[in-house]
């Protein structure tokens, strides 16, 4: 059971528990309580021979708050539904947030950070069954998304999108060319992987006017080797320098970063839009470094 469904099932208990006590149960304790309270004050006469004005006042007030007050296990599911309620449609429709497990995004995306993602940058998706009601947008290349994994929709993968609809991606000798036009790159100072203790290769990549760092290893092969036998596997074609995809009508081919350390699009294959989550674009904490708070491309 994924975390959608949880607090969808969250939203209408308390939901349900929140409507009965403000159309049925409220309404009863309160005309319980002026019942009492009228016979209170009927008996106050007779009650000022032995107590004083102020204690028969502070006993109203008390009698008052016991019959008003609602039942524990009311009060702590009819008083949270606004929270989970706000918490549900914030998470569903506006941005939801996600933790970077692996180094595949790296350096864009470290282990550890906590990111924000856009839900509706992809259009407007029912939660729960994820079915697209408003066209809002559509992926671009050089975004950052976040997608329910093709061979298993209950995990959650983050790359970075290279080819759209009907791009042709060639991945030959770690160098990229869509649609016959070679990528750019500049040339960084080695990086120092920090999980892995080693130096990678950087260099700035220009996909889809987007500028970002990415990172090859010298000593791995250019050949993508133990690729997996994916819907549409037929458009791609994999040879010793690397791989030709031409990407279907309804899907997208993903990357991470760390070209030689992801297992992306290259090996299990093309992203239907239907699995598309929304644009990651914001670290928001890295509990290991706080400098690493803000946005990304």
């Amino acid at each position: 059971m994924n975390f959608a469904l949880i607090l969808f099932i969250l939203t209408v208990v308390t939901g349900i528990a929140w409507a009965a006590d403000k159309l049925a149960f409220a309404p009863r304790r309160r005309a319980r309580a002026q019942t009492s309270l009228a016979e209170f004050d009927a008996r106050r006469p007779a009650l000022q021979a032995s107590y004083g004005d102020a204690e028969l006042g502070a006993s109203r007030v008390r009698l008052a708050e016991d019959l008003l007050r609602q039942p524990l296990w009311l009060e702590y599911s009819a008083s949270f539904f606004p929270v989970i309620l706000a918490m549900f449609l914030l998470r569903s429709f506006l941005v939801e947030p996600f933790k970077i497990p692996s180094g595949s995004m790296v350096p864009t995306l470290l282990v550890g950070d906590f990111i924000l993602v856009n839900k509706y940058a992809y259009g407007v998706h029912l939660p729960v069954i994820n079915k697209k009601v408003v066209q809002m947008g559509e992926p671009k290349r050089g975004d950052v998304a976040v997608f329910r994994y093709p061979k298993d929709p209950s995990q959650d993968y983050i790359k970075r999108v290279i080819g759209l609809p009907g791009d042709t991606v060639e991945y030959i000798n770690k160098r990229l060319t869509v649609n016959g036009q070679p990528v750019a790159y500049e040339k960084l100072p080695d990086y120092l992987d920090e999980e892995r203790l080693s130096y990678s290769t950087q260099w700035r990549e220009t996909v889809g006017g987007v500028k970002h760092e990415i990172l090859n290893d010298a000593d791995r092969p250019s050949q993508i080797a133990a690729f997996d036998d994916f819907p549409f596997r037929s458009n791609c074609v994999y040879d010793p320098c690397g791989v030709t995809c031409k990407v279907p009508a309804g899907h997208y081919f993903m990357m991470g970063d760390n070209r030689d350390n992801s297992a992306d699009s290259r090996y299990w294959g093309f992203v239907p839009e239907e699995n598309l989550v929304g644009r990651a674009f914001f670290v928001w904490m890295n509990l290991g470094n706080i400098k690493r708070i803000g946005s990304f491309q």
